[in-house]
């Protein structure tokens, strides 16, 4: 997978997340989010996580919670590595 655009991992103080490069969001609850980005998918883990700003438009998104992993992952060839986005499934 080759990088497309920009992309832009920012942690303050466990706490605060931005993200750039964001293409879709795969899932979320309190205590994971999936992002699709433009470097392959990212795992965020901890507790209390929720998005407090999503602009898919520009590829910005920003969280809060305490966060405990920030994984990067190739996504699968041909497709994501998970099922329908989340707004695929709000949107059904």
């Amino acid at each position: 997978m080759e990088p497309q655009g920009k992309n832009k991992v920012a942690l303050t103080d466990r706490k605060h997340l931005q993200v750039e490069g964001v293409r879709q969001v795969e899932s979320f609850d309190e205590k994971e989010i999936t992002l699709d980005t433009n470097m392959g998918l990212l795992y965020l883990k901890g507790e209390g996580l929720h998005i407090t700003q999503l602009d898919l438009g520009t590829g910005k998104l920003e969280a809060a919670g305490l966060f405990s992993l920030l994984q990067f992952r190739e996504a699968k060839a041909g497709g994501r590595a998970r099922g329908k986005g989340v707004l695929d499934r709000l949107l059904k």
